[in-house]
Order: structure tokens, then sequence, then C-alpha cells
């Protein structure tokens, strides 16, 4: 009894007294804190110019054959392409040097490709061309002023008059223009990085550019001046680097000034055109804001330079001799199409009424450009058609026993297809083209070609439209006065750029 008891009291007083002290080894554990929920933000996305490229791969592929037509340039660059590699050398030895890395170009193409269908493989390097300049431009646009900018750049870029007739054409100037871009892309990015390997792709570029066509020379004048100051140090090696590699050509080319002989001064179509163009820069460049990011290019400092000086600089050097062909500067264009598409995507964000304006304003342009689009995909989009000219000499040719061609570089017309001329007699000509490894032939002398003519009873005469300056070449005089002794014309038919005319002696039209 007594021993339950004490028990029961020892119970008693354990539950009535203080816990007892944990051991000190657990004053040194710490309460664990559980960490917030991690936030997931979505990926950001990266810009894509894939509509640009698409719509001018649209556009570029509609209508790509104009209906087997083609113009003279073309019809040259068909028959320098087609030449033996010798051939080619010895030509480009006394003419069109400046396209001759084009020329090499679409040799290579035609060797590969054949002539099964000669305007697709002619056309189609200016069409991929144009859909890289137009993504290439949209991620210019995207980095310098914004993803909504670029894409507008790029795709007013694609559908700018120029840049759609050039998209399909057998030359080279689609192409200077997606070197142009892409060396203002990595203009752009070597100003950002500042180092060697991004300089010298720069100049790679730029140089290719203008080997060419040797007009792109203009662009260090504009890249120049986007050129922020702290970085013009670092970019002088590089500029100079193009400028030596092109040097050679444009010595070698300047030899050949006669190629350039039949670029007139500057007319007033030029200057509005060139002016229309400037204005629209101009007034683009004044909505956007002119303060450059610190140390990087500037959208308004690398486009509107682009846009204007490469004309300016070639129209001033016309008024010494005349060198001023729109297509020359083609590239301009991606300065026009920067500032257009950073200037819309600047009255977008501005409010509703600009907003509104900008829908309008890009609706007009759209509704206006419909028929030149159109026009530019037919035949009489060119200045001339060589298949036209070659049909209508065919149907001439019948018993005509001479053809004479005034003046002599219209020999071009009748290239795409000799045929038209099968059985008749080229009474000027000394030396055909691939033979002489010059472009259209080498005829005989004046007084050679007069008694050529006067043997012959009934001749097909290759002229220029009415009105055109007539050349001051002997040999054109002496045709134009044998024709007018001894024959009467018996009839002409007008062609798209050209005059199909029949002589025959008097009485026997």
């Amino acid at each position: 009894m007594d021993s339950s008891v004490h028990s029961g009291a020892a119970l008693l007083r354990g539950a009535l007294s203080p816990p007892a002290p944990e051991p000190a080894i657990a004053t040194l554990h710490t309460p664990r804190t559980v960490p917030p929920p991690a936030v997931t933000r979505p990926p950001r996305r990266s810009f894509s110019p894939v509509a640009p490229v698409v719509l001018a791969l649209a556009l570029g592929l509609w209508g790509v054959r104009r209906g087997g037509s083609l113009w003279r340039d073309e019809a040259v660059t068909y028959d320098m392409a087609r030449r033996p590699l010798s051939g080619l050398g010895r030509t480009l030895e006394h003419a069109d040097l400046v396209h001759g890395l084009y020329y090499l170009l679409m040799h290579g193409l035609f060797r590969v490709f054949g002539t099964a269908d000669p305007l697709l493989v002619l056309r189609l390097p200016s069409v991929l061309a144009t859909a890289a300049s137009a993504g290439l431009l949209a991620l210019l646009g995207a980095r310098l002023a914004g993803q909504r900018a670029g894409a507008a750049a790029g795709v007013v870029f694609v559908l700018l008059p120029p840049v759609q007739r050039y998209a399909q054409e057998g030359r080279s100037y689609a192409l200077v223009c997606a070197l142009v871009i892409w060396a203002s892309y990595l203009l752009v990015r070597a100003v950002r990085v500042r180092t060697r390997r991004a300089w010298a792709a720069y100049a790679a570029a730029l140089l290719g550019a203008c080997l060419l066509h040797e007009f792109a020379v203009p662009v260090l004048a504009a890249h120049a001046m986007a050129v922020p100051r702290a970085v013009r140090r670092a970019w002088a090696p590089a500029a100079g680097a193009v400028a030596a590699g092109v040097a050679p050509l444009a010595v070698a080319s300047g030899r050949q000034s006669e190629q350039v002989a039949w670029i007139g001064g500057l007319g007033a179509g030029a200057l509005l055109g060139f002016a229309g163009v400037a204005l629209l820069g101009a007034a683009c460049a004044a909505l956007l804001p002119r303060r450059r990011p610190d140390g990087r290019v500037g959208l308004v400092a690398l486009a509107l330079p682009l846009c204007v000086l490469p004309g300016l600089l070639l129209m001033l050097a016309s008024l010494v001799k005349p060198l001023y062909v729109d297509r020359y500067v083609l590239y301009g264009q991606d300065g026009t199409a920067l500032l257009v598409g950073a200037a819309l995507d600047r009255l977008v964000r501005a409010g509703v009424r600009c907003r509104a304006c900008a829908v309008l304003a890009a609706g007009g342009a759209l509704a206006a450009l419909l028929p030149v689009t159109v026009h530019l995909r037919t035949p009489a989009g060119r200045l001339d058609d060589v298949t036209a000219v070659a049909a209508a000499v065919r149907s001439a040719g019948r018993g005509a026993d001479g053809v004479l061609y005034l003046p002599g570089r219209r020999r071009v017309w009748t290239f795409l297809d000799p045929g038209s001329v099968a059985g008749l007699r080229d009474l000027a000509l000394e030396r055909g083209p691939a033979d002489s490894g010059t472009l259209y032939g080498v005829e005989a002398a004046p007084s050679a070609v007069r008694a050529r003519l006067r043997a012959a009873h009934r001749v097909v005469v290759l002229r220029d439209p009415a009105g055109q300056p007539q050349g001051t070449d002997p040999r054109d005089a002496v045709k134009l006065r044998v024709l007018a002794e001894s024959f009467e014309e018996c009839g002409t038919r007008s062609v798209r750029g050209a005059r199909v005319s029949v002589y025959a002696r008097p009485g026997r039209c």
C-alpha cells in the first residue's frame, strides 16, 4: 500500500514539474524555410522574317517568264553566260568587265541547269536575291527599331516598283542589293561587338557587292555617316580594304568607258524621280527619333544616307561624265524601305488617329501599286521585247537577202533566236561577237558596208523607235545614206522598243 502511494505521488510530481531543458545540440538547428514557388516566364520568341521572304518569293515567281519575252540587257547576259570561259574572258578584256563576276556566276548556272528553261535560269538568281534582301532588311530593321518596324520595312521593300522590276531580270542589280543589305547588317553588328572578325565579315560582304558592280562603292560614304565617331577609327581599315579590293576593277573598267557612252545627261525624269525618293526618305526620317544609341548605329543615321547619298554622288559625277542610271543605285531602296517601315510603325504606335492615317496611306499605296505590279509582269513592262523583234524579223525576212542593224549594237535583238535571221546576210558584220571577243561583233569599214549594201536587193532593217538620238558611228551614217539613195521603204512594223523595216530597190516593193 505504502509503495503504491509513493509511486503515485512521484508520477504526480513529474507531471507538475517544468520540463527538463533539451540537450544543447538542439539549439544549433535552424528552422527550414520553404522557397517560394518559381515563376515560370514564357520563353522569349525570336523575330522571324518569314512573311517578307514569302511575299518576295510569291511576287518574284509570279509572271517570272513575262510571256516568254526579255529585253536587250538580258539578251546580253544570256549570250555572255553561254560563251566558253576562254571566249568570256577574251570579251571581258574589251567590254563589260564591270559585270564580269556576274557573267561568271550565270555561266556556272547555265552549265549546271542547261537551257531547257532559259528564262527561269536567267531570272531565278534575282528572285532569290530579292527574297534574301527582304529577310535581311527585316532583321536589320528589327535590330534598329523593333520587330514590327523590321517586318514593315521588309514588306515595303518587296512592294517598291524598282525592286519588283529588277527582281525579275537577268542582271546583277538584285544581287548587289542583297549584299549591300547584308553588309549593312554586319556593320551594325561590328559596331556593337568591335572584333576583328566582325569587321572582316563586313568588309567581305561589301567588297562582294562592289565586285558585282563597282557603282556599289558609294555605300562606303553612306556607312561613314552611319558609324559613330568613336568607332570610325576601327571602321577605317575595313573601308580601306574594300576600296583597295575594288580598285583594280575600277582601273581596268575605266579603260572601257565607251561601254557607258550611251548614257545621256541628267533628264527631268531622273531628277524628279531622285527628288521624290529623297523627299520621301527625309519626311519619314523627320518622324523618327534622331538620338543615336550610345556607341551604336541608329536607324536614321544608316538609312537616310543609304537612301540619298549613292544617287546624289552619281548625279554629281554625271556633271563631268554622264553615269547616272537609276538601276545602278537600286540598293538605295534599302534605306528607303527602312525609313518607311519605321515611320509606319511610329504612326501605328502614336495613337488611334495616326493609326488610321497609316492604314489609309498603306491602303492607298497598295491600290496605286497594283496596276504597276501587273504591268511589270508583261512584255510592255520593259524598254524593248527581243522576242517580239525576232518574230517580226522572221516574218519580214521572207524574200530578203540581207539584214542591217541601226545602230550596230542592236544586233543583240537576234541573239536569243539566231534562226530569225537565218538565210539573211549581215551586211555590216565583219566578225561575230563570239569570234571577235566583243559584245555585238565587229563591223566592216564604211566602204565595205557601202559596197555590200549596194549589191543587195531587199534588206530588213532593225532600228530604234522614231525620235531616238542617232549615233556618231560613220558606218551608221553610210547605212542611212545608201538606204536613202538606192532603196525605198516598203513598210515598217513597230514592236516594243524597235522598228522592223523592209527596204527594196525602187519599184520592187
